[in-house]
């Protein structure tokens, strides 16, 4: 393992278990699951997750939405983190994220099982739960945007989960360009996070905004997009075959 990679997370958008293992060979040891946008059913998580984990790999699950439902099957299959898309302002942000906490300070659901080992929970076990696992809203609608500060400052908080991308949508751009706009967007997010004395973590796909994150303090910069490194070796392999004069 790299333990320079402890502060990166990799992408992943299909269940392929060869890409989750040359991933932790390659130094990662942590990984955001796409559920949102992948290709993730049950059963797929049922796998994937205690495989991640069994390899040393930390789970950050983006689940389908800011639901009880999908929030409590991730954590019940053993993810590490939950990250929570489609919040709004502060009271939804804080109706949604309560799911990811056991009473009293959430109002997530008990379900055994994995998460105590199939036996029964131990004594501390709603408040060692709710210390081990992270609840990162998304901040990506100009809603939670606005109320950004008041979000990183909820108790079922642990962190905040940058959007840039359906940040700059939301303002009527037509995609995400890394403009001066959309700087200033997660700059307010970096530092309500650090106001409120709390990480934050943002996918980062170029360069200058793996610098500009970091400058910032991001505690976890997401990296590698499954598919897009899938695309990128195959251009590669075909830019090498064209410069050999094989094609």
């Amino acid at each position: 393992m790299t333990s320079s990679l402890a502060s990166f997370a990799f992408w992943l958008t299909a269940p392929v278990f060869p890409h989750i293992e040359i991933a932790r060979d390659a130094g990662f040891t942590a990984v955001v699951l796409d559920i949102e946008h992948g290709t993730f059913n049950l059963d797929d998580l049922d796998r994937v997750i205690p495989f991640c984990r069994a390899l040393g790999i930390k789970v950050y699950a983006k689940v389908l939405g800011p639901l009880t439902e999908p929030i409590q099957q991730a954590l019940d299959f053993g993810a590490d983190a939950v990250i929570i898309p489609h919040i709004a302002g502060v009271d939804h942000a804080r109706q949604v994220t309560g799911a990811a906490k056991y009473p009293p300070l959430g109002v997530r659901s008990y379900a055994g099982g994995r998460t105590v080992m199939y036996g029964p929970a131990s004594p501390t076990y709603a408040s060692d739960e709710n210390a081990r696992v992270k609840c990162w809203p998304m901040i990506e609608s100009r809603e939670s945007l606005a109320d950004v500060e008041a979000i990183a400052a909820l108790p079922t908080v642990d962190g905040l989960f940058a959007g840039p991308t359906d940040l700059a949508m939301a303002a009527s751009n037509e995609r995400y360009t890394f403009s001066d706009a959309d700087k200033a967007d997660i700059a307010r997010i970096a530092a309500a996070a650090k106001a409120a004395g709390k990480p934050w973590v943002m996918p980062c796909w170029t360069q200058p905004e793996r610098a500009f994150a970091k400058a910032h303090g991001v505690s976890v910069t997401v990296v590698g997009a499954q598919f897009y490194m899938v695309r990128a070796a195959f251009a590669s392999l075909v830019d090498g075959l064209s410069a050999e004069g094989l094609i």
